[in-house]
């Protein structure tokens, strides 16, 4: 289903607010200084009126991608001190826009945790890759009150109806399951298993159907998937 007048995403969200030349000024200005920047400051330090300095600082503000701070700058404390300052700092987000959209830092992480397990307990490496996949999908399924296809689009994998199917029109993972197919594929099967299973969706069964285009997990109606496995 198209949503036409759907609100961007956030990360797109923030990336358009730095489109903006003197917000993109401002922002790289903010993040060099080895402190909080105040507006007068920055006004000054890029020869801006001070009114612009503080519609674009708090603009970047809103986008999460400054922190907002208070200090009071003379040193003094009680009676007669002054208000504090309200001063920027760069935020703690990270922004990562792609384009189909991808999730290597996923993948990255689940990689990482199943080495690590693997070592400390000797089970094989893509055993414990696919209990944590399992497990990721579920606690995904379980964020929010989502149907399978809303949640999969949310994730980025564009399904798509294909008679009584859904087709995976792209892979979160593309260029690692390009380079290690059977790992991350079979990472990326069993992750949209722990899916199905934390919704408690029984209409449906994944399965591994790589094709031209299309994400290697393809989604069956169970009754029909379970008829091609037992043939």
């Amino acid at each position: 289903m198209d949503h036409p007048h759907e609100a961007p995403r956030p990360d797109v969200s923030a990336v358009a607010a730095l489109d903006e030349p003197t917000r993109r000024r401002l922002y790289e200005h903010v993040v060099r200084q080895p402190g909080p920047v105040s507006r007068d400051e920055a006004a000054e330090a890029l020869d801006l009126p001070r009114k612009t300095a503080a519609f674009h600082l708090d603009r970047l503000a809103d986008e999460s991608l400054l922190d907002v701070v208070y200090e009071r700058r003379s040193g003094r404390t009680g009676p007669g001190a002054g208000r504090p300052a309200k001063l920027y700092k760069r935020s703690a987000r990270q922004v990562t826009v792609s384009l189909p959209e991808r999730h290597y830092e996923l993948a990255g992480r689940l990689l990482a945790q199943a080495l690590e397990q693997s070592e400390a307990t000797g089970e094989p490496v893509r055993t414990v890759l696919h209990r944590k996949a399992h497990t990721l999908g579920a606690e995904l399924a379980g964020q929010g009150e989502r149907g399978v296809f809303d949640l999969l689009e949310g994730n980025g994998f564009e399904p798509r109806r294909d008679g009584d199917a859904i087709v995976l029109g792209n892979c979160p993972f593309h260029a690692l399951a390009r380079d290690h197919t059977q790992t991350v594929c079979g990472m990326n099967l069993h992750l949209l298993r722990g899916v199905l299973e934390g919704l408690g969706e029984g209409d449906y069964q994944a399965c591994l159907a790589p094709s031209p285009g299309h994400c290697c997990v393809r989604l069956e109606p169970a009754t029909s998937a379970a008829t091609t496995a037992s043939s």
